[in-house]
């Protein structure tokens, strides 16, 4: 399992987090070892998907450590307990959780607390968040996050919602650490999750992500 630093390097180093907000563990599954073929490294599995901590169980055996398995939508000190005991190596909040944080320092893995306001965002990185997660960012877009940071600099960011091949370039531009995305990618195999499609997406969206970087 990775230890909080290594999961943190590797998010950093991926600069992207696939969320699968399926309708079951087995879509989650079946796309997710679709977009890793495609090069994706982090995967985030809410809590909010049935039978998500086994989903969680068996990506992280699967993967191991060439992967990061996290558990998002993590509410409370009990939710993320059971998440890290499942084998999330990352918990991710969709608001702010001293109590998840505190546990994820406990349990030595990666935590993403979630934050809206620049309050909310000072507070999450206060609070222990290795990121903070701004949610839901298409509300304001990458003006939003530029304007968060430009006080706020010293604190990385990972907006997530709406996020896509077309706008990842300008989320970058705005000073995002990393990105959370879903739907460019566990959408495009369609309501069969074809492999194919979503492992091009991934790939796709990555490569678009890599120039973004690169400037």
């Amino acid at each position: 399992m990775h230890t909080k630093k290594a999961a943190v390097d590797l998010i950093h180093d991926a600069g992207a987090v696939l969320i699968l907000r399926m309708e079951s563990a087995g879509a989650a599954e079946t796309v997710a070892r679709a977009a890793v073929e495609g090069g994706i490294r982090v995967l985030e599995i809410p809590l909010t998907v049935p039978d998500a901590l086994g989903a969680i169980s068996r990506l992280s055996k699967e993967f191991g450590d060439d992967v990061l398995v996290g558990a998002g939508t993590v509410l409370d000190e009990e939710a993320a307990r059971r998440s890290v005991d499942s084998g999330a190596g990352l918990l991710v909040t969709p608001h702010v959780a001293p109590d998840v944080m505190a546990a994820a320092r406990e349990a030595d893995v990666a935590a993403l607390g979630g934050a809206f306001t620049p309050s909310e965002v000072l507070a999450s990185a206060r609070s222990g968040a290795d990121l903070v997660k701004l949610f839901p960012a298409e509300v304001h877009g990458p003006a939003y996050l530029s304007s968060i940071l430009a006080p706020l600099a010293h604190i990385p960011v990972c907006p997530t919602g709406g996020v896509s091949p077309d706008n990842v370039g300008q989320w970058v531009a705005a000073g995002a650490s990393a990105v959370g995305m879903a739907s460019a990618i566990t959408k495009a195999g369609g309501p069969d999750y074809e492999p194919a499609p979503i492992t091009l997406a991934a790939a796709r969206f990555l490569a678009r992500l890599d120039e973004a970087r690169a400037v």
